[in-house]
């Protein structure tokens, strides 16, 4: 199959992507995290603090106090290099084991039992989490290596002891000082964690969790007052032979630097290499490999060929340069020059940016079925989602430049809506301008029973929540600016955006369940999508709920 075919049956024609009679082995199914055995460990302290308050960044020693948490004290304490208990702190928040549900599912027959899903705080396709995080760490209080996040044991697994600073500065083209961060965070998909179930659907699947998980990631760390930039272009195989990947089974997505200084001087702080001098051959042959036993519960592990072409064509092999990259704008009048179809516009109340738990947040939000009930929304509410969900979106990247995250920019995806019973907003389908705080209408009514129609499974009634958001992109994925490589960006993105509205929604007393199961089609069409170049990458009902029929149990000291 042609890799570009391959992308287009991913969003408009899914069944393609897996085999007929394809039959999923449960009793083969891997864990959902990963296993390391045979490697020493340092245990992370259990202890988790259970309020993050939203203007009083905690690090280092002070953060085991906790002095005024919840106060709404506006104070702001200046950050330092954390200790291992902070980073254990961060580690769950950011993707530990947080809670185990049982569950009786309407699909269940007679004698069948509970189903059990071990819950983290970022939302994961079918619960099975195929991103796995690892930390290279310079903190003092532990040997200076590459660590893998036990998440199973809330621990941290040595794979390779040393200092990296230079490897991993190289890796990154020389765009990053490195020796000012006290740590980088990688993200890898691990195949088979969700193809099992998903077959060569779940590389859409991988991407869109690795986004979502980065999104809690980056708001753990801004809780923590720390400062994070995203790199999207790096040497896939020097990284993968620095965490002991094999780029067949497991690899890297993004690299994400961690300071406590300011971002200005170390986020492109160092001069670049001269175009071509830096390749992945050269860094490999500077370290030896390494292999550790690990354990997936699998006994048979089905190949995914199509998965493996896809990650090679993705790969860099080289860095030549990592100036910014010209892509498609989401906002109209953008660098691409595209116009939505003229409609209504609807100005939202001005609202200002939520201040709120987010460890309390975090706890709250889940992704409800048949949980909705229906009710209205009010204007200012709808608000202060959107604003918050998009401005806290804004994040450092390779992308932009390394600009400042305050810097005018145009998002390279955004938030498109079906809206029902939102005072003073007749019904219709929307499109969010952020930099107006306004809506645009582009179909007018009640299009609910159209989005429902779309939904081959109807496990969420769509017909009960009063707002259907769509977060959406160029319809060619970047393909042409970044190769193939720009599929995968653009899923992250999708995905760190949905966090955001899920965080923000839960903050408001609201949630909100992201689906890939929708005709997407359909919904492009509601938008007027395919006049602008666009498409819809992700579903996301979002309302109001009752209390889950679930037995619930926190996972933390």
């Amino acid at each position: 199959m042609e890799l570009e075919t391959f992308l287009h049956d991913l969003h408009y024609d899914v069944d393609k992507t897996k085999p007929p009679g394809w039959e999923i082995d449960w009793n083969d199914k891997p864990l959902p995290y990963k296993l390391y055995r045979g490697v020493p460990t340092v245990t992370l302290a259990a202890e988790i603090p259970l309020v993050l308050p939203a203007n009083r960044p905690l690090a280092g020693a002070a953060a085991r106090e906790y002095p005024g948490a919840g106060s709404g004290a506006n104070t702001l304490r200046k950050p330092g290099p954390p200790d291992l208990r902070t980073i254990g702190h961060f580690l769950w928040y950011a993707y530990g084991l947080a809670q185990v549900s049982d569950s009786i599912l309407a699909t269940m027959g007679p004698g069948q039992d509970v189903f059990r899903m071990q819950r983290r705080f970022a939302p994961s396709g079918g619960g099975l989490y195929p991103n796995e995080l690892y930390v290279y760490l310079n903190i003092g209080e532990l040997p200076e290596g590459v660590y893998h996040y036990d998440t199973a044991h809330h621990r941290l697994a040595l794979l390779r002891e040393g200092r990296f600073d230079g490897y991993i500065a190289r890796a990154l083209g020389n765009s990053c000082d490195v020796g000012r961060c006290f740590g980088v965070a990688f993200v890898s998909s691990m195949f088979w964690k969700n193809f099992f179930k998903y077959n060569h659907f779940s590389y859409r699947l991988q991407a869109l969790d690795a986004g979502a998980m980065m999104g809690q990631l980056l708001e753990s760390a801004k809780r923590f007052g720390w400062e994070a930039g995203v790199h999207y272009r790096f040497l896939d195989r020097a990284v993968n032979r620095l965490l002991g990947l094999s780029g067949q089974e497991e690899s890297v997505y993004a690299v994400i630097p961690l300071s406590a200084e300011s971002a200005d001087v170390w986020f492109a702080g160092m001069a670049r290499q001269p175009p071509g001098a830096i390749t992945a051959e050269r860094l490999c042959s500077e370290l030896p490999a390494i292999q550790h036993d690990q354990y997936v519960r699998s006994k048979r592990i089905k190949p995914y060929p199509l998965l493996n072409r896809m990650n090679e064509a993705s790969m860099l092999e080289s860095l030549e340069s990592l100036g910014p990259v010209g892509l498609p704008w989401m906002e109209a009048g953008g660098s691409s020059g595209r116009r939505t179809a003229a409609g209504e516009r609807y100005r939202l109340p001005v609202t200002e940016r939520l201040e709120y738990d987010f460890a309390s947040a975090c706890r709250q939000r889940y992704s409800p079925d048949a949980d909705f009930v229906l009710g209205s929304l009010e204007p200012e509410r709808l608000a202060a989602l959107l604003r918050e969900a998009t401005e806290s979106f804004v994040y450092r990247n390779d992308l932009d430049g390394f600009m400042e995250p305050s810097a005018p920019r145009a998002p390279r995806v955004g938030l498109y809506g079906i809206l029902h019973q939102v005072e003073g907003i007749p019904d219709g389908s929307y499109r969010y301008d952020s930099a107006e705080c306004a809506l645009l209408r582009l179909r007018p009514g009640d299009l609910r029973l159209w989005v429902q129609e779309g939904m081959p499974a109807h496990n969420v009634n769509v017909l009960q929540v009063p707002l259907v958001l769509h977060v959406a992109g160029d319809r060619r994925h970047y393909l042409p600016a970044l190769g193939y490589r720009g599929y995968r960006i653009q899923q992250m993105e999708a995905g760190m955006l949905t966090q955001r509205v899920l965080l923000s929604a839960a903050a408001l007393g609201l949630n909100g369940h992201p689906l890939l199961g929708y005709d997407a089609r359909l919904c492009d069409e509601l938008y007027r999508l395919p006049e602008q170049r666009l498409a819809s990458l992700i579903q996301i009902p979002v309302g109001w709920t009752r209390p889950s029929p679930r037995l619930a149990g926190a996972l933390h000291g």
